[in-house]
């Protein structure tokens, strides 16, 4: 750190601040650290999710069963209330989680002047005016107006999206004043390190001119934290649904309690009744299912890598219609790869040569750039640079791991390349390794006109493609006094070294399956738009639209903006904000957005967006604690398989709610009619219990495991305004339940005009009734599987499902009939072998029926689904 203390050539600077002053200033500013969220306390956060009148009746009726006695029913709902209040609970804490993870970012130790000796500190105690040193490696703890650098590179990838190191400058503060840094991107003030970034090569000393919530990074946890995350669309039906039903449901509950009373003035018998219709209509499964659906999705998404962070954006990844894309770490790799060497003599590329680097001509151009590097390289191209000569010049004399560093030529304003010098064992004289921007070496070399406008042209024709360009010279110079600068060497042009951030190999194929399914990419970058138009045609992107700028979208109005993003699919040199404000856009649009990133600069629009989707490998803990899913191993194709998913579980879903529908349809009315009808009870609160605990649960689970319909990815996504609880949903589901009911209603009476003198005739129907139900209830879960394919095409895993819930349900019903004790607690008595076969052919009867529905509105079920 010695050599950026007093470095020839550059401006004085003040000493730093003295002890006193730094905590004078600590006290008046604060910490440098992100203002903490403000924590809710667990009984605050319990209170405020069971203000919901869902939750309250849920725990109300759970109380009056306790109350009567149904200590295993009342178990049951508070514990739907619990697990329902946990994802609550995790929703809420999104927010706190995303601001912690930007605090982590900074750099926990700081190297400062302190009373004019170099001190390393905690990083929270640096304060505005404090002079830090800074170097290869180091995080930047605050953002730094720079004062001396000395061959000064900084990787603000996290900030910009941009995968090469930026050039530092210093600026005299005697001269120019301590500057507040205004922009993270680190394109019109290069005399700025902003906090959070990387030093890559070089060192620097500066002058802290902004911390904490003020800093560059700290503005992002500022945005961050004033964004509200909302419940999905599928949440609020649900619990609208929930409150509307279970509002009615009380209301019949009383009305029937009051008439069985009236009706017989037995009120007690007639609050039993009234309890199980509230039983029956309660829609307690519904919040279930839905928990029960995700929390599964999000597991089987965890097998293919993908992390559901936020479980109900996997049901909303099947509505998406845009999907905004970083392009660094998200299309590319955020690695920087030798793409082309190039010489007057020969060309290769990387890109479609073998293994070995055949051309001889081109051995120095590779040699010499890996001799202008450093050995232990944090800069990204040289680091790119050594790994191809590694790779290209293996088993070659071309490789110099004996030769002395001698000397270097850092890179500088007024000489955009370095210069390294080495001794070789065998030679006496030195050998000089160069390389820089195309226009800095041929000025070096002091080519003539005609070869320097040659050079000059393969290098604009390599940065249309993308590419990032560097020449590659050398020299040698006798042992002895070096000289002072690089024009003094006699520098012979070798050729061109052409990098770039290579595209994912699975992007391409991944962005093909998004447009099939009609699913909009959309790349937000922070590139240049050579290199952004570049990328997103080797992507699989469209390239007709012209390129949006930052610049340019910044004089956009917003009614100009929405006029322009519907062909637009690239925008290039945005910041954060603008990335935010065109997640919005879209959503302004009427469409759910997916944003994919890495860095701290896209945490702002993966929160804001309707499903946030982090890379979790490379990607930043701050993009990870803001996005809805994490992909594990950046596999960008992972996403379409978490769209597939997605659509999946709310196909599924509408699948499960037919079935629940149907089913409370003749649970209802066996629970009324037998009032209007003055017969006995037919059901009371534990039928109802045995239906809940064995059927509903498991049914769920078959529904979940079923596939996706075959050609649902190649439709195109489903409305974002679509209701699970449409009117086709509950017209099948209704119909279904309806002709069960009359089928029940015919056994039942049917089954007590056959008994007319037999004492036990009521409780024979009642267990000949529930045994129809039952099976029926088997039927309909089999019948409503699939609306699309044959029972030879279902899916192997969730028909080994279904088998093994059937074969339970029917062993715990032979249970409940052959056992006395149990026969009694369900007021049965055991039907005839001949009453059980007729009970089988009838069941076998309302699965004609089931079949019958689906086929007629099948089709517009399954373009629906």
């Amino acid at each position: 750190m010695d050599d950026v203390l007093g470095a020839p050539g550059t401006p004085p600077v003040a000493r730093g601040l003295s002890n006193a002053e730094a905590r004078r200033r600590l006290a008046r500013d604060g910490p440098n650290e992100l203002p903490a969220s403000k924590r809710r306390s667990v009984l605050r956060l319990a209170r405020e999710v069971a203000s919901e009148p869902m939750f309250l009746l849920l725990v109300a009726c759970g109380a009056i069963y306790m109350v009567l006695g149904d200590r295993q029913e009342a178990l049951m709902l508070l514990g739907f209330v619990f697990v329902v209040m946990g994802i609550s609970f995790a929703q809420q804490r999104r927010s706190e989680r995303s601001l912690d993870a930007l605090r982590d970012l900074s750099s926990p130790r700081a190297l400062v002047e302190r009373d004019g000796e170099p001190a390393r500190i905690a990083a929270r105690e640096l304060v505005a005016g404090d002079v830090v040193l800074l170097a290869e490696g180091d995080r930047v703890p605050a953002d730094v107006h720079l004062v001396q650098v000395s061959n000064f590179a900084v990787d603000e990838s996290l900030l910009t999206g941009e995968s090469a190191p930026v050039v530092k400058e210093f600026s005299d503060p005697t001269r120019d004043g301590p500057r507040e840094a205004v922009r993270p991107d680190g394109m019109d003030d290069s005399s700025h390190a902003y906090s959070g970034t990387l030093v890559t090569r070089g060192t620097a000393r500066g002058c802290v001119v902004a911390t904490g919530e003020r800093s560059a990074l700290g503005r992002i946890g500022q945005s961050l934290a004033g964004i509200v995350v909302e419940s999905t669309p599928i949440q609020q039906e649900t619990r609208r649904v929930v409150k509307r039903v279970a509002l009615v449901g009380l209301a019949l509950a009383a009305a029937l309690a009051v008439a069985y009373w009236i009706a017989l003035g037995d009120w007690l018998h007639g609050l039993l009744a009234g309890l199980t219709l509230a039983m029956a209509v309660l829609p307690e499964e519904l919040p279930v299912i839905l928990t029960l659906f995700l929390g599964l999705g999000a597991w089987r998404l965890a097998g293919e890598k993908v992390l559901a962070r936020s479980i109900p954006a996997v049901e909303l990844l099947g509505a998406t219609t845009v999907l905004c894309v970083d392009k660094t770490g998200t299309l590319t790799a955020n690695r920087m790869t030798v793409r082309r060497l190039w010489s007057e003599q020969a060309t290769y590329d990387t890109a479609q040569a073998g293994a070995g680097l055949l051309q001889e001509a081109l051995h120095g151009v590779l040699e010499y750039a890996v001799l202008a590097s450093h050995r232990r390289a944090f800069d990204p191209m040289e680091t790119a640079i050594g790994e191809a000569g590694k790779r290209l010049l293996a088993d070659t004399e071309h490789l110099h791991g004996d030769w002395t560093l001698v000397d270097d030529y850092p890179l500088s304003p007024a000489m955009l390349a370095m210069s390294r010098v080495w001794q070789s064992p065998d030679k006496a004289e030195r050998l000089i390794a160069a390389k820089g921007a195309p226009e800095a070496i041929v000025d070096l070399c002091h080519l003539d006109a005609a070869q320097g406008a040659r050079i000059i042209e393969q290098v604009r024709a390599m940065a249309g493609e993308g590419l990032r360009v560097l020449g590659v010279a050398h020299a040698t110079f006798p042992a002895g006094a070096l000289p002072g600068q690089q024009h003094d060497f006699d520098f012979a042009f070798l050729g061109l070294v052409a990098l770039e951030d290579p595209v994912r190999p699975d992007v391409p194929q991944a962005i093909a399956e998004c447009r099939a399914a009609g699913i909009r990419v959309v790349m937000m970058t922070g590139d240049h738009p050579a290199t952004a138009v570049s990328i997103a045609r080797q992507a699989g992107l469209s390239t007709e639209a012209p390129v949006i700028a930052g610049t340019e979208l910044a004089a956009l109005s917003d009614e100009a903006l929405a006029e322009r993003l519907g062909a637009a699919s690239i925008f290039c040199r945005v910041q954060p904000e603008q990335k935010l404000r065109l997640v919005r856009a879209f959503q302004a649009r009427g469409d759910v957005v997916a944003m994919t990133g890495d860095g701290v600069n896209d945490a702002l629009a993966l929160k804001a967006a309707d499903i946030g989707v982090a890379m979790g490998a490379r990607g930043t803990e701050v993009a990870r604690e803001a996005a809805a899913l994490v992909l594990l191993n950046d596999d960008f194709a992972s996403l379409v398989t978490a769209v597939r998913y997605g659509r999946r579980v709310f196909a599924n879903l509408r699948k499960a709610i037919v079935f629940v529908v149907a089913v409370h349809v003749p649970i209802v009315g066996l629970s009324i009619l037998p009032v209007v009808f003055g017969w006995p009870m037919l059901l009371m609160p534990v039928h109802i219990l045995f239906l809940q605990l064995i059927i509903d649960p498991a049914c769920s689970v078959v529904f979940e495991a079923e596939p996706l319909e075959a050609d649902a990815m190649k439709a195109p996504p489903r409305r974002p305004d679509q209701k699970l609880f449409d009117k086709d949903v509950l017209a099948r589901g209704l119909w279904q339940g309806a002709g069960l009911l009359l089928l029940l209603l015919a056994v039942y009476a049917g089954a007590r005009a056959w008994l007319p003198e037999d004492p036990q005739r009521d409780d024979i129907a009642r267990a000949l009734t529930f045994v129809v139900l039952v099976l029926s209830n088997l039927g309909l879960i089999h019948a409503n599987r699939s609306w699309g394919r044959s029972a030879p095409q279902r899916n192997k895993e969730s028909s080994r499902q279904f088998a093994w819930i059937a074969i339970g349900t029917v062993v715990v019903l032979g249970a409940v009939l052959g056992i006395p004790a149990m026969s009694r607690l369900f007021a049965f008595s055991a039907p005839s072998s001949v009453m059980l076969l007729a009970a089988l052919g009838i069941a076998g009867l309302s699965v004609v029926w089931f079949e019958g529905v689906k086929r007629v509105h099948g089709r517009r079920l399954r373009v629906a689904g």
